[in-house]
């Protein structure tokens, strides 16, 4: 794959998954406006449904999608010695990882 076809991937996937995180905001907003959860358990049991548990766990994917591209550009464009620039891009790398870890635990943990 070229450079430039490796770019136009990264602009298209940054693209939609703006468009999904805005979806998804205004898709929150308006449902906490609407019925917003008063317990634990209203929360645990809007979560629990199939639907808003995968929605959820689509919109956090595109969330940390979106931050790789836009911070591994940053970085590209920024820092230029090339060891730094491993060492940055390694770290939020790492914490990009752990997150989406912590996420699908805790999405499966509220199923069950």
């Amino acid at each position: 794959m070229t450079r430039k076809a490796s770019g136009f991937h990264a602009w298209v996937v940054q693209r939609v998954s703006a468009i999904y995180l805005a979806l998804g905001f205004i898709y929150l907003a308006v449902h906490f406006l609407v019925s917003p959860p008063q317990d634990f358990s209203d929360w645990k049991a809007w979560l629990s449904e199939p639907l808003v548990n995968i929605g959820m766990g689509l919109f956090f994917l595109a969330l940390l999608f979106h931050a790789w591209i836009g911070i591994r550009d940053i970085v590209i464009d920024y820092v230029h010695p090339l060891a730094i620039r491993l060492g940055v891009l390694t770290g939020v790398a790492f914490v990009l990882l752990a997150s989406g870890f912590w996420l699908i635990k805790s999405l499966i943990v509220v199923v069950l």
